[in-house]
């Protein structure tokens, strides 16, 4: 990279980033999902789940949503407070 200018370094590198989160969202809501789905799920589903499994279900994804906007404010604030902003 070092034959482009430092603004064009600082672009790819946050473009790089950025794809490096995204496809680290796609895993954790991969994983997620096989996680909750084990969980709540038993057997082979019929053409709908069953009352108990969509709370499950409902409730996992629930956690798992918290879970991930917990820790991008936390990785947010650690980067602003090493001024990565």
């Amino acid at each position: 990279m070092s034959q482009f200018n430092e603004e064009t370094q600082k672009e790819m590198q946050t473009f790089i980033e950025q794809l490096r989160a995204s496809s680290q969202l796609q895993q954790n809501i991969a994983n997620f999902t096989n996680k909750c789905w084990d969980k709540c799920v038993s057997g082979t589903p019929s053409t709908s789940f069953s009352s108990s499994e969509q709370g499950c279900l409902a409730n996992c994804v629930e956690r798992f949503l918290d879970t991930s906007v917990f820790i991008v404010k936390r990785i947010e604030e650690q980067r602003a407070n090493r001024g990565f902003t």
